[in-house]
């Protein structure tokens, strides 16, 4: 325990002197099993995480969901699904804020990463909502709380990563993201429309768009159909593996940018040098991540707590609403990913020791990821969107983000609350 302890502890001090998390994971995790087990035993488990990790079929899933959304970012689907979107609701107050939250849910379910969901909204939303007179702070808090949609609404590249580490069906993990994150859409819509009920000068209403222009609108987004139709109906349908349907969707996603004339030489390097290099990033995290989590199960630490919270007499649902609470806090001060990757070696076997299912703890999770990305003052997606648009200020980002982080806390109550939510699909799944 004391060991594990001091090893959480080292991280951090080295976080703060500005080394990489990911090195301060791998170092003090190698570090602390050669303390405990010897040399020759760490420099072999190191190694041969090392050998796991790179060879394992099942991750080869992350370079081609990432692989898919970068060419599906420069087709230029994410504005078909837009202009889409504003076709049928831009006319209401606050429409442009409604179609950009309508558009990250499309383009989540091509994408799987909050960021580039974030990134590619900033670029294709806020020029409509400035010239239309949006205020700053709205503007940017809808594009930094939609982004993160395309975590929770599959593909979704947390998940895959939560199902390696817990060896948790993906495929179960897809299904039970799809109706929270259909519900987190609407409650920031509805959200979005408190604000503006309130502050009307915050989002003037748009143009209405004739009912011809709209359907032509709707024939623009049957790439963004076909693709979400392929992919996630044959992994829910038992025709391919999360693996395959994840190449099926990089080839599909290669085949529109290139009949849509948006891939040159050069646009292809750039997307294959930019997946490349997210690849080598989430892979050193978690090779760095399974390393310290090694070191933590060979201390007492992960018995040790469940034995301390089974005489702490608290029900099961506390026991989660506290780590819940935890994850909150800790989101505003660390990165999401590597929160959880540092975490769930702890948390996970004391879920399923109080007998909760692991399909469900994993959309906890993502919702947990949600939040943290637009928790001042760390959240990801606030600096994504200030560093795209300089000319706003991080304070009217951070103001403008604050009543969605308290929609998804909300909404990661209900979750709590009501399992099913995130169970239902999976049940129905062979």
């Amino acid at each position: 325990m004391i060991e594990a302890l001091l090893g959480f502890v080292a991280i951090f001090s080295l976080a703060l002197l500005r080394m990489p998390l990911a090195f301060a994971m791998g170092l003090v995790g190698f570090g602390g099993i050669a303390l405990t087990r010897g040399l020759h035993p760490a420099l072999a488990s190191a190694a041969q995480v090392v050998y796991e990790t790179g060879f394992a079929y099942t991750l080869s899933v992350i370079p081609l969901f990432i692989l898919m959304g970068n060419f599906v970012a420069r087709a230029g689907l994410a504005h078909e699904l837009f202009q889409a979107a504003y076709a049928f609701i831009g006319h209401l107050r606050g429409g442009l804020a409604h179609a950009t939250v309508a558009a990250c849910a499309g383009f989540g379910a091509i994408c799987g990463s909050s960021i580039a969901t974030a990134a590619t909204m900033s670029k294709v939303a806020y020029p409509s909502m400035r010239k239309l007179g949006y205020s700053a702070s709205l503007s940017t808090g809808v594009m930094a709380a939609g982004g993160t949609l395309g975590i929770m609404i599959p593909p979704s590249t947390i998940m895959v990563i939560y199902g390696i580490i817990t060896e948790t069906s993906i495929a179960k993990l897809f299904a039970a993201g799809v109706i929270p994150g259909l519900l987190t859409a609407l409650a920031l819509m509805l959200g979005i429309s408190v604000i503006t009920s309130r502050d009307p000068e915050h989002a003037p209403p748009g143009e209405h768009t004739s009912w011809p222009d709209r359907w032509r609108a709707l024939r623009g987004i049957w790439g963004v159909a076909l693709l979400v139709v392929v992919v996630l109906g044959g992994i829910y349908g038992g025709l391919f593996t999360a693996t395959e349907g994840a190449g099926f969707g990089a080839a599909g996603a290669f085949l529109f940018a290139l009949a849509r004339g948006r891939l040159t030489w050069t646009i292809l390097y750039q997307v294959l040098v930019e997946s490349a290099r997210t690849t080598a990033m989430l892979f050193t995290l978690l090779i760095a991540a399974t390393i310290f989590a090694n070191f933590v199960n060979f201390t007492t630490m992960p018995n040790d707590l469940k034995e301390w919270i089974t005489h702490l007499g608290l029900s099961p649902t506390m026991v989660i609403a506290a780590m819940m609470l935890i994850y909150v806090v800790l989101g505003t001060v660390m990165e999401e990913l590597t929160m959880v990757l540092l975490t769930i070696p702890l948390f996970f076997p004391i879920v399923t020791g109080l007998g909760f299912d692991p399909v469900w703890f994993g959309v906890l999770i993502v919702m947990i990821v949600q939040i943290g990305l637009i928790s001042p003052p760390v959240g990801m997606n606030l600096f994504v969107i200030n560093a795209l648009l300089p000319e706003v200020g991080l304070r009217q980002i951070f103001r403008g983000c604050w009543p969605f982080v308290l929609i998804m806390i909300f909404m990661l109550g209900l979750l709590i609350a009501f399992p099913q939510l995130s169970l239902w699909l999976p049940s129905l799944m062979k």
